[in-house]
């Protein structure tokens, strides 16, 4: 929400927006470019018929008083989106989807397309590098979406991805998720059902998903695709994309490779040759938050990645102790999202952080009472996450890396440690 501000704002509309709380680094974007509230909380008073349209966020409820007034006067109400759609209606609309990869997937595509020359328009969900936002809408004839299966507002309950009608998508595998709004695996399931049924030229889809495989016949202009060969090659990974032809990248973890694949077979039918693709994907920057390295020194490195659901974890996890075997490998995890404070959904963390050497959990009570939730005990959440050791405040994490810090000149080996949430562990400075 906060980019498309900047990027309205940057267009020359006049901007203005209300939240309960805004964290960095939407805050510090904001502030810089004149758009952060002068306070937070919600001010009927500053909706009238000046405004020529509302943008609802997916997280504001039905009675907040701003909406109700934005209601009563009439003012034409968008979801993120149905408005990102408006612009889009003439343009070539490519969206990429799945439970997991969106946006490392949806980064690849870009740097694909900015390297062959071409012009388009992006909605991505990570700072990526050589772009000042995440959100670019302009003249261009096409446009690159990273597509949420997540609801679009309160006042409407369809999927994200569902207003985008796009002509070419890709989908990278389906994990349940979002638990608060899909009660069952059926409900879930069902939403990506009805996204292929709209695609109209082509859909990319990973062949090792099984449930993704038994939905390939809602789409007829299926293509499917899987990781080619490779191996771990320094700080990268070597592949061969097809018999006899190698590539270099400079990232790692199977779920990347896959990634990169399909990535590849959707710019292919955009035009560009799969050796052009391959090719400019060797100089690939990641993006913000995707196993995102931070640190590095001859005995230290340190990762973070915003994983957060059990198949992201799961991926991240292995992805990294596959590729510093020979290191002590310290993971650490912030349970922060809804779905991951929910009992049932937790105890789906059992176990995936066992590849580890030492693995950390921390979940602060104010998240819980922010989204109105019963904060458990620590015994309870021991018994749902198994065997990690877990912190309820971030400066008992702090307090527990400095003591880690101090004693690892004692390890023998080096050391590499994986920072995994969707928050912010609390504001705690990680380097």
């Amino acid at each position: 929400m906060h980019n498309l501000a900047l990027e309205l704002h940057a267009l020359g509309h006049s901007v203005s927006g209300s939240d309960d709380e805004i964290f960095d680094p939407a805050s510090s974007r904001l502030k810089a470019s004149g758009l952060l509230p002068a306070s937070f909380g919600w001010f009927p008073e500053k909706i009238s018929n000046k405004i020529d349209a509302v943008i609802l966020g997916m997280h504001a409820k039905m009675d907040n008083p701003e909406l109700q007034k934005a209601q009563e006067l009439g003012i034409p109400i968008f979801s993120f989106p149905a408005f990102i759609y408006e612009h889009a209606i003439n343009k070539t609309r490519v969206v990429i989807a799945g439970s997991h990869g969106k946006t490392t997937s949806t980064a690849m595509l870009m740097h694909i397309l900015k390297k062959e020359g071409k012009s388009f328009d992006y909605l991505v969900g990570s700072l990526i590098s050589g772009y000042d936002r995440m959100v670019k809408l302009s003249d261009a004839p096409l446009i690159i979406i990273e597509g949420d299966e997540y609801l679009s507002s309160p006042l409407d309950s369809r999927s994200k991805f569902l207003h985008y009608k796009p002509d070419f998508a890709m989908i990278t595998g389906i994990a349940w998720d979002h638990v608060n709004v899909f009660p069952t695996w059926e409900s879930y399931v069902n939403t990506f059902k009805s996204f292929i049924a709209q695609i109209e030229k082509k859909c990319i889809f990973y062949s090792g998903d099984s449930t993704l495989k038994s939905l390939e016949n809602h789409n007829p202009n299926s293509i499917s695709y899987q990781a080619p060969k490779f191996e771990s090659d320094g700080p990268g990974t070597k592949l061969e994309w097809e018999p006899g032809r190698f590539q270099y990248v400079p990232f790692f973890g199977k779920h990347n490779i896959e990634n990169a694949a399909g990535v590849v077979e959707l710019a292919n039918c955009l035009g560009i040759d799969k050796e052009r693709a391959w090719a400019h994907l060797s100089d690939f920057p990641g993006t913000a938050k995707r196993l995102e390295c931070i640190f590095k020194s001859e005995n230290e490195t340190i990762f973070r990645d915003f994983a957060h659901a059990p198949s992201k974890v799961e991926a991240t996890v292995k992805a990294v102790r596959s590729q510093f075997q020979q290191h002590f490998f310290l993971s650490i995890f912030e349970l922060h999202t809804y779905s991951s404070l929910q009992p049932e959904f937790m105890e789906g963390y059992k176990g995936l952080f066992d590849s580890a050497d030492d693995a950390w959990v921390l979940y602060d009570p104010h998240v819980f009472e922010l989204k109105r939730m019963k904060v458990p005990s620590k015994e309870e959440m021991q018994q749902r996450l198994g065997n990690v050791r877990l912190f309820n405040h971030h400066q008992e994490l702090e307090n527990a890396l400095s003591e880690w810090k101090s004693n690892l000149n004692s390890l023998d080996k080096p050391v590499v440690s994986l920072w995994m949430s969707s928050g912010n562990f609390g504001g705690l400075k990680i380097v």
